[in-house]
């Protein structure tokens, strides 16, 4: 190098650098996901208050002794309002986690910034808070529409138009969670490791 001919700026390393054409596909991958986790939660939560409006004794069944108690109307109130805190929690976590996301493109594209500890501890909790948070606000959802059933068409152990609504209903969500549950696992390890070098 001749005198007085600048120095050279170092560039970092490849272990260091983080490529930002990765970078920012992990990012849009982290937020397709968080959409669409906001996009279902909006949808349970219009069926949270669709099943508010049968909150009533409004019972269709005309004995008397399959009439369920005033107490059903109050547990389905209760099994509403905590789906509906279950699935505002999980909407405001992803729209948190978004945010967060959206401060790593202020950075420096660095693997010693990205790939610390605690920022990959806070991606996967905010992100597995939010997953867990809407598959328990299906959960209740489903118990209260379960007690919906039972309001509307008598207790289980009165008829059968009740047990088949109620055994449907339970059947049809546990098999959607029991599919929904591993690939929701699957997609946060998969976007997880989208930030790996």
């Amino acid at each position: 190098m001749l005198p007085g001919q600048p120095r050279p700026i170092a560039r970092p390393s490849s272990d260091l650098a983080l490529d930002e054409g990765k970078f920012k596909e992990a990012i849009d991958v982290h937020q397709k996901a968080l959409d669409d986790m906001v996009n279902v939660n909006s949808l349970f939560t219009m069926a949270v208050f669709v099943g508010l409006t049968f909150s009533g004794n409004l019972s269709l069944e005309g004995r008397s002794h399959c009439k369920v108690p005033e107490d059903k109307a109050r547990s389905l109130l209760v099994y509403e309002v905590i789906s509906f805190a279950s699935y505002l929690f999980s909407s405001l976590v992803a729209k948190a986690l978004k945010m967060h996301l959206n401060t790593y493109l202020f950075s420096d594209f660095e693997l010693n910034q990205i790939h610390r500890f605690w920022r990959k501890i806070i991606r996967i909790s905010l992100l597995c808070l939010s997953a867990w948070s809407s598959i328990f606000g299906c959960i209740f959802l489903t118990m209260s529409m379960v007690d919906v059933v039972e309001i509307r068409l008598g207790r289980m152990s009165c008829g059968h138009d009740s047990m088949r609504a109620a055994g449907g209903l339970i059947a049809i969500v546990a098999l959607a969670l029991t599919i929904y549950i591993p690939a929701t696992m699957h997609s946060i390890f998969l976007t997880a490791k989208r930030f790996d070098p």
